[in-house]
């Protein structure tokens, strides 16, 4: 079982910058996928970043692209989202997630184990 723990999110007024991180329990965080997704009120959960076990090649939602930037530290078992140039339509719960295996998919069906959350708002 692997328990993923996010931190880092906040209130930010447009343009701001925060940095999301995500600490997966467990030895073999190396094995494993790591994504994030968002849900904001009233819609669905949706892809944002992903990035694979083994070679460290990321895959972004289109709507983040040249914004976000999801990176990955095996030795301290973290994974972070920076977040750049952030827009009120950002607002949402972000969500780390994790998947055996090595290839980013974007469904979130596609994920095992979830975090908590936790909420970004970003103010116009």
């Amino acid at each position: 079982q692997v328990q993923l723990v996010e931190s880092g999110g906040g209130l930010v007024q447009a343009g701001g910058s925060l940095r999301l991180s995500c600490a997966p329990s467990g030895r073999t965080f190396s094995r494993y996928v790591m994504g994030w997704f968002r849900q904001a009120p009233g819609k669905e959960r949706e892809f944002v970043v992903g990035i694979s076990s083994s070679t460290g090649s990321t895959y972004y939602a289109d709507s983040v692209k040249g914004r976000f930037t999801i990176s990955r530290d095996n030795a301290k078992n973290t994974v972070y989202l920076q977040m750049n140039s952030l827009k009120p339509e950002d607002t949402a719960v972000y969500y780390c997630a994790a998947r055996m295996g090595r290839t980013v998919l974007v469904g979130s069906y596609d994920y095992d184990y979830w975090g908590q959350g936790t909420q970004v708002t970003v103010s116009s």
